[in-house]
């Protein structure tokens, strides 16, 4: 839409004295296509292609949508949500501003110019490594998935900017069965990029790496129980900084009281090993972005340096709420949907650790090679995690593959309680849920030795 336009919007939006206005247009091109059991089962593609505006006037906001993207339907949405503010006063819409966004990630195999029938190919190829590896493996479902997305917003402060992003992933499910034993292995991989992402991680070894761990497990001995130095491979992704530790650290959970990490800005809430960053401009990862959709560029942010609580993500409004910076946090999974603060590619800094220090410095514990999901209690911290891949630690060696388990502990205390930490750094990649919203994120860690952690499971306590 014209800059003319948008400005015309904004100030009907504003007619009635609200104090602020923004526009959100989304275009948005899909395909997913899922493959079971050899047999290619759904194919869906698609164009998304509508206008959000939002209204805010003191503490209350206004959101309308529509996927009519024209001057005419804009004023009647603008009028219909600037009747949140009664004021009768209008405030006027600023000059727009040129934007100093981050670095645009460069596309090297856009996927409107790959064949579909290539896109075909790489979810064969993933099923057919999967099945070849092991005659334990008795099905294999699989996720093949590119989102094109170009947004355009503008505020009535005088933000005018664009986006381009383009999402790629593949996701490979292997199940295994032998002696009436049945286990399941996942992996996948994607990012904020084109086709090129298979050059680094072919299709081929995400079908062998899911069945490999899914045939791992059919010989695996329940996992003893008991509290445990725990140590976290950097393969295991960021699930703990992730949900453990950076959902608490969404500022309006903050602001509602429930987030355990209220009040403590400047306080020690880490090991003094522990640094956490949320980046949304690390090129070609799958939570990046040049801004967020609320126009406010892409940035690093340091959460916690060396164990002190530094910041919270923040939004347009939270930021106000709380006089706060602004870091780039506001998302949205559609034009049909307000932004709120979201993640991006967040993430615990590298240590000065060796791998191998780490393991031969526990003589009994867990290590944890790939994790699975989880629940998190932001209120107080306390967690709940599945662990997909694990192995006992005997004498400082790697030895006994383990099914079954679970981590429990409270993230605030598990930080503290980081004693270790890698030169290593892990990615992994998410659809992040809240507020009924879906995003695409990463996450990721180094290896991490956290002492006294409970470690449950089906097997008997050895210790």
């Amino acid at each position: 839409m014209k800059e003319l336009e948008l400005k015309q919007i904004l100030a009907e939006a504003l007619k009635s004295g609200a104090n602020f206005a923004e526009i959100f247009i989304e275009q948005k091109e899909s395909t997913a296509i899922s493959c079971e059991d050899g047999n290619i089962e759904k194919i869906n593609t698609g164009i998304d292609y509508g206008m959000g505006i939002r209204v805010i006037s003191g503490e209350s906001t206004s959101y309308v949508h529509s996927n009519e993207v024209t001057l005419q339907n804009g004023l009647q949405m603008a009028q219909l949500a600037g009747q949140i503010a009664a004021t009768q006063s209008g405030n006027t819409v600023q000059e727009f501003q040129p934007v100093q966004s981050a670095q645009e990630t460069i596309i090297q195999q856009h996927p409107a110019q790959i064949p579909f029938e290539k896109k075909v190919e790489l979810v064969r190829i993933a099923d057919k490594a999967a099945r070849a590896y092991d005659s334990a493996i008795t099905q294999v479902s699989l996720g093949y998935s590119d989102v094109v997305q170009h947004v355009q917003i503008a505020n009535s402060r005088g933000v005018c900017t664009e986006d381009s992003r383009v999402y790629v992933r593949l996701a490979c499910n292997s199940i295994a069965q032998k002696d009436g034993v049945i286990q399941t292995g996942f992996a996948s991989a994607g990012g904020n990029c084109g086709f090129e992402l298979f050059d680094e991680t072919s299709a081929e070894h995400l079908g062998v790496e899911s069945a490999q761990r899914a045939v791992m497990l059919l010989s695996a001995e329940p996992c003893p129980t008991g509290i445990m130095p725990v140590v976290l491979s950097s393969e295991a992704g960021g699930t703990m900084v992730h949900e453990a530790c950076g959902h608490g650290l969404e500022a309006d959970l903050v602001y509602k009281g429930l987030s355990a990490y209220v009040g403590k800005i400047g306080q020690k809430v880490a090991s003094e090993k522990i640094t956490v960053i949320d980046d949304a401009s690390i090129a070609g990862k799958y939570g990046s972005f040049t801004c967020d959709d609320e126009g406010t560029p892409a940035q690093r942010t340091v959460l916690i340096e060396n164990g002190i609580l530094k910041q919270y993500m923040t939004d347009l409004q939270t930021a106000e709420r709380t006089n706060d910076v602004m870091t780039g946090n506001g998302r949205r999974e559609s034009y049909r949907e307000k932004p709120v603060v979201r993640m991006s590619n967040t993430y615990i800094a590298p240590g000065t650790d060796s791998v191998e220090d780490i393991i031969a410095s526990v003589e009994y514990g867990l290590f944890v090679k790939h994790m699975g999901g989880g629940q998190v209690n932001t209120l107080n911290g306390d967690y709940v995690f599945d662990v997909s891949e694990g192995y006992l630690i005997e004498n400082g060696k790697i030895t006994t593959p383990v099914r079954g388990a679970t981590l429990a502990g409270n993230g605030p205390e598990s930080l503290r309680n980081v004693e270790m930490v890698g030169n290593d750094l892990g990615y992994a990649i998410g659809t992040c849920g809240k507020n009924g919203q879906r995003v695409p994120v990463a996450d990721a860690q180094p290896t991490l030795k956290i002492n006294g952690l409970t470690v449950g499971g089906t097997g008997t306590e050895k210790r």
